[in-house]
């Protein structure tokens, strides 16, 4: 099992990341949440590492804190939740927000999320609810962990890339288009993938 990567980041593609660790190339799948905590191409960055094993593939996803790892966890056994979904989740909101809308069965919240309907918003509050890990002040990975640094250069096209990211998560082309939407002087692609998911989260 791979628990943890420190090296090199050498390119951020929404939601996807490469670190050179010793002049290997590891390709993580991550949340919109870390990848905006993450510095530019050719800093020095730190991740927690959760390692899926299938037939097909082996799938690393990398968080920019061990509490955010813990809750993906939690997360894909729910029954229906699977790791990109998961993922899609953690993009749309913070541990905190998701415990907040657990615990206050907040079902309207979470189905703001893409690929939450109502009923597994329902389940995610009923399962969640036991399936906590234990959340403790202190415990997540520290900013100069994560790396620090100028936000990467931007993509030939931002707005593009936007997009894919957000189609890559479970939108609808028409609705990732929607949320982009007046969003361009945002500048990078990062930045524009941010302020979607906060517009589509205020409703």
């Amino acid at each position: 099992m791979i628990g943890r990567l420190r090296g090199t980041l050498l390119e951020k593609q929404p939601p996807w990341l490469v670190v050179d660790v010793a002049g290997v190339g590891y390709e993580l799948e991550a949340s919109m949440t870390t990848l905006l905590a993450l510095p530019g191409d050719g800093e020095a960055v730190s991740l927690y590492t959760h390692l899926s094993i299938r037939d097909d593939a082996h799938l690393l996803y990398g968080f920019a804190r061990e509490q955010e790892r813990s809750l993906f966890r939690a997360l894909i056994k729910v029954n229906g939740i699977g790791p990109k979904l998961a993922l899609a989740i953690l993009s749309g909101m913070d541990e905190d927000a998701f415990i907040r809308c657990v615990m206050d069965n907040d079902i309207k919240a979470l189905t703001r999320l893409p690929g939450v309907g109502k009923k597994t918003a329902e389940r995610l509050v009923i399962e969640m609810r036991d399936r906590f890990p234990h959340w403790q002040a202190g415990t997540d990975v520290s900013a100069d962990d994560v790396g620090t640094g100028a936000s990467a250069p931007a993509a030939k096209d931002p707005l593009a890339d936007a997009e894919a990211a957000l189609v890559s998560l479970g939108y609808k082309p028409s609705e990732a288009t929607r949320m982009l939407s007046g969003l361009e002087d945002e500048g990078s692609t990062e930045a524009m993938i941010k302020a979607a998911l906060v517009r589509r989260m205020a409703g």
